[in-house]
């Protein structure tokens, strides 16, 4: 009020552009001149004028008024989910996949958005998730029900051998070729080798596991190197150098995992937690569903 009546040098224009009354206007300017101890205005018939301490208070409040329009802004921003801060898990091989492609849509759409990408073990990001470390992740379904869990894909599990080697036929393989041959597992707490060791249980068969890897692109290496086989999900295969290995279906059993978006149940996410995790589903699968609001305990 005060500045409207110092731009406009007239009580009654300030009442009409604020659609105050004039009284009630002269009410709260006196007000403030009563809290300050100080005379802002001078008036008579014709003219207001501002006084020497309403000279000194008026880029006062025309900085304040400005911080509060910015800091209103930045948090209409921030409630939006236009601007502000997630912290997205994955696991190793969805964070060199298809992963840096949706962050780099993302942040063209909401560039006042910083993206943070952390890659762990399955079991790790549902830790981090439940720490509040991360707000949500790519991974496979959780074991508890403390989680919402959108799945995704479905990811097949593949014999991959050195290219060019004599198990480069391309045919279907059945899990009992490992018995044979040296084999490469990942590492233990991994959702790979979850699906390994239920698999080769199931075939009955034994493996000769000498090698324990948590990167992917040591497996590649000791593969290109003619060390041993493994069992990769299809997905991964993007990772390693392509030419120089090969990949064949498995079956007896068929495997694969569930890949999908979790985040936290009974937790509201972040606005801009959550307009990563619409963005994500609308450019996984373009579901209409995407665009509703996450589901809660």
């Amino acid at each position: 009020m005060f500045m409207l009546v110092a731009y406009h040098r007239s009580f009654s224009e300030a009442g009409r552009v604020a659609n105050v009354s004039q009284p009630a206007l002269s009410r709260t300017i006196r007000m403030l001149e009563e809290q300050l101890d100080a005379r802002l205005f001078d008036r008579d018939s014709r003219n207001v004028r501002l006084t020497a301490a309403g000279e000194a208070l008026l880029p006062i409040v025309e900085r304040l008024t400005a911080d509060f329009d910015h800091a209103f802004s930045e948090l209409s921003q921030s409630l939006s989910g236009a601007r502000g801060r997630v912290v997205v898990g994955a696991l190793p091989s969805v964070a060199a996949g298809d992963l840096p492609a949706v962050i780099a849509s993302f942040r063209l759409s909401h560039p006042l958005v910083d993206v943070v990408l952390r890659d762990q073990l399955s079991g790790t990001l549902y830790q981090q998730m439940q720490e509040r470390q991360i707000d949500l992740a790519v991974t496979t379904p959780p074991e508890e029900g403390a989680f919402h869990f959108d799945p995704l894909m479905q990811d097949a599990m593949v014999l991959v051998v050195k290219a060019g080697s004599e198990l480069d036929t391309g045919t279907p393989a059945r899990w009992a070729i490992f018995a044979d041959h040296p084999f490469i597992a990942m590492a233990p707490r991994s959702s790979v080798r979850e699906l390994t060791d239920a698999a080769v249980s199931k075939a009955g068969v034994t493996v000769r596991g000498l090698y324990d890897c948590t990167q992917l692109a040591t497996v590649g290496a000791l593969i290109e190197a003619g060390l041993g086989i493994t069992a990769l999900p299809r997905s991964t295969l993007g990772i390693l150098h392509q030419g120089r290995i090969a990949a064949r279906p498995l079956s007896h059993p068929s495997v694969e995992r569930t890949i999908g978006l979790a985040y936290p149940l009974g937790r509201t996410l972040p606005p801009a937690a959550d307009a990563f995790r619409r963005h994500y589903l609308a450019e996984m699968r373009g579901d209409q569903r995407a665009h509703q609001p996450p589901q809660s305990a």
